[in-house]
C-alpha cells in the first residue's frame, strides 16, 4: 500500500522546534522536509538537535532582503522541490514568510495545505508584521485547520472556515515536554544560585527602534532598584536589534546579553527563571507550561488564551508599566503564586498524535 507522503516547509527556528513533533510518523505516512534557509544560523542547531533527515535546503534567503525579494525568491524554489518530491500534503507552521509564501507555492500546484496552529489573530493587519496578515492568508489556502486552542478554532468558524478546523493544542508543548527531559546548562553562562533569573527575548519587527530603547530602559532600571535579579538576555541575530541593545545594555551588572541559545539550552534556562519577559509567540505558550509567569511585551497578543487563563500579562514597551510590574512580582508573593500556577490553555503534549490520527480518517 503507497504511503501517504507529507511535506514539511518551515524557514525559522520556531517552525524547526514546532514541527519535530512530526518527524515520526504512524504507519502509512512518510515525511519530507524542505528548509526555505528564512533564518538558516539561528535554524541549523534546531534541525541537529532534533534529528532532521533529508532535508532539502534552499538559497532563497540574502541578508538584507526585504519581504518582497524573499517572497519572490522563495515561490520559485519551494515550487522546483514540490514538483521534484510530490508530496500528497503539505504541512505549514504559524505565520512566518515561509510558511506563507510555501502554502501559496502548494496550492498554485494543487496541493492541499495543512496549517498548524491555525486560527490566531490579533485583528490589526500591521500587528505583528508581516505575521498577521500571512496567517489569514494562509486560512484561505489551507484545506486542514489545526487549531492551537478552542478560542482559535472558534475565531476559524466565525471567518467562515466550517470544514476540517480541529482544537488539537499546541505542537510546541509537545517539544517542550519532550525537550525538558534533556535540558542542558549553558556552559557560557554562570548563574548567580542567590538571584531571581529573569529570561528575556525581544526581536519583533514593531519593537525595532524607540520601543527596543524602551525595554531596555525598564531592564536597566529593574537591576538598579533589585539587586537580587539576574537578567539573561540573549540578542537576536538582527543588526537593529543587536545594535540597540548593546548599545544600552552592554556592561550593565546584572544584565548578561549573551549569544542566541540552542533549544535545549533555553529550555533549562527557563526552568531555572523566575519571570518570563518577552515580545515573542512561543515563549507565551512555554512558560506558562513551565509554570513561569509571563509579561508580554507588545501592545496586542494573538495569544490571548494565557492572558484570559492568567498565566501571562501585556505590558507593552513603556518603561514605567514594565518595571512597575515586575516590582509587584518580585515583592508581592500571593500575584506571582496566582500567575505561576495558572492553568496553561496550550495543550498537553500530544497534539502531533492527534493531527495524525485526523489525517488518518480524511486522507
Amino acid at each position: 500500500m503507497k504511503k501517504i507522503k507529507i511535506g514539511l516547509i518551515l524557514g525559522t527556528r520556531p517552525e524547526a522546534i514546532k514541527m519535530a513533533a512530526f518527524l515520526s510518523p504512524p504507519e502509512g505516512f512518510d515525511v519530507v522536509v524542505c528548509n526555505t534557509g528564512q533564518h538558516l544560523e539561528l535554524i541549523t542547531p534546531m534541525l541537529d538537535f532534533f534529528g532532521y533527515k533529508d532535508i532539502h535546503t534552499l538559497t532563497a534567503c540574502v541578508p538584507g532582503q526585504s519581504l518582497a525579494e524573499l517572497s519572490a525568491r522563495m515561490l520559485p524554489e519551494i515550487t522546483l522541490w514540490l514538483q521534484k518530491t510530490t508530496p500528497d500534503l503539505i504541512f505549514v507552521q504559524g505565520d512566518t514568510q515561509s510558511s506563507f509564501i510555501g502554502a501559496l507555492a502548494a496550492f498554485y500546484q494543487k496541493i492541499p495545505v495543512a496549517h498548524i496552529e491555525a486560527g490566531l489573530r490579533t485583528e490589526d493587519p500591521y500587528n505583528p508584521f508581516p505575521e498577521e496578515m500571512n496567517r489569514r492568508l494562509i486560512s484561505q489556502i489551507a484545506t486542514y485547520h489545526f487549531a492551537p486552542t478552542e478560542k482559535a478554532a472558534q475565531k476559524l468558524l466565525a471567518e467562515g472556515f466550517q470544514k476540517h478546523v480541529w482544537n488539537v493544542g499546541n505542537t510546541g508543548i509537545d517539544a517542550l515536554y519532550a525537550t525538558a527531559k534533556k535540558a542542558i546548562q549553558p556552559k557560557h553562562i554562570t548563574i548567580d544560585p542567590d538571584k531571581k533569573i529573569i529570561f528575556v527575548t525581544a526581536h519583533r519587527r514593531e519593537n525595532h527602534g524607540a520601543p527596543m530603547v524602551n525595554i531596555c530602559t525598564a531592564l536597566r532600571d529593574i537591576v538598579r532598584t533589585h539587586p537580587d535579579v539576574q537578567i539573561i538576555f540573549p540578542v537576536h541575530k538582527n543588526p537593529r536589534v543587536q545594535e540597540t541593545v548593546t548599545q544600552h545594555l552592554h556592561g550593565i551588572p546584572n544584565i548578561s546579553l549573551i549569544e542566541p541559545l540552542d533549544y535545549p539550552e533555553t529550555v533549562w534556562i527557563l526552568s531555572k527563571s523566575y519571570l518570563i519577559l518577552t515580545d515573542s509567540g512561543g515563549l507565551q505558550e512555554e512558560a506558562p507550561a513551565l509554570k513561569k509567569p509571563v509579561l508580554v511585551m507588545r501592545d496586542e497578543t494573538e495569544r490571548t488564551e494565557g492572558v484570559i487563563s492568567g498565566a501571562a500579562l501585556l505590558v507593552g514597551t513603556n518603561p514605567k508599566t514594565i518595571t512597575d510590574v515586575v516590582k509587584r512580582l518580585l515583592e508581592d508573593t500571593r500575584q506571582y503564586t496566582a500567575m505561576a500556577d495558572a492553568d496553561c490553555p496550550y495543550g498537553n503534549g500530544h497534539t502531533a498524535d492527534q493531527i495524525w490520527a485526523i489525517l488518518a480518517t480524511q486522507l
